[in-house]
């Protein structure tokens, strides 16, 4: 590496939340997982779902009444399949439902990280096509990326939060394409 030039760092990324929805293509009777799992949470008067939590892997699955489901709180895409597996042998244990197969579908995946760089928001703001920067308002810029099709927070710190994507490889593929834009564009400085 030639005198006066930094490694370019790599960004850390980390993977905050994945949403999901699971159809089972069969009605739950909600009550029943009520009585025979006392831990989970129904008021129907409240809420029409009840709150099925698991330990491992730490999610929130909602379960209603119609078979269909929306787990958050994983940390990976990974968890989701190993939460409805998880769910799906108690409620087949308990006899709640008699057999099932689950279609899940990611609905979206939160990151946050740290390009490690610091970002001239101004700059940016003037350059990206699809981008929102008042600082009076919000000290990100709000870039709606394309191809893949996410929401980019980005900070002059370097540090950023990724919404909106459809699985994690997505994420990664955003990110990115992001970091490239930016050092093409001269935005960002290590």
């Amino acid at each position: 590496m030639p005198d006066g030039l930094i490694p370019r760092p790599e960004p850390e990324i980390k993977i905050v939340n994945v949403v999901a929805t699971v159809k089972l293509n069969q009605e739950i009777n909600l009550r029943r997982i009520l009585e025979k799992i006392p831990q989970a949470e129904y008021d129907p008067k409240r809420f029409p779902g009840l709150v099925f939590r698991l330990n491992r892997p730490k999610t929130a699955i909602l379960i209603f009444g119609s078979g269909n489901m929306v787990i958050t709180g994983a940390k990976a895409e990974e968890d989701v399949y190993k939460a409805v597996d998880k769910l799906i042998k108690t409620l087949i244990s308990k006899r709640i439902i008699k057999d099932a197969k689950p279609n899940v579908k990611i609905e979206n995946v939160v990151a946050s990280g740290n390009l490690k760089g610091l970002i001239d928001l101004e700059k940016a703001a003037e350059t990206f096509e699809f981008a929102i920067y008042e600082p009076e308002e919000f000290p990100g810029l709000i870039y709606s990326m394309r191809d893949p099709k996410v929401v980019i927070l980005l900070f002059a710190s370097g540090k950023i939060v990724c919404t909106g994507a459809r699985g994690e490889k997505y994420i990664y593929t955003a990110i990115e394409k992001l970091r490239n834009e930016l050092e093409e564009l001269r935005l960002i400085y290590y």
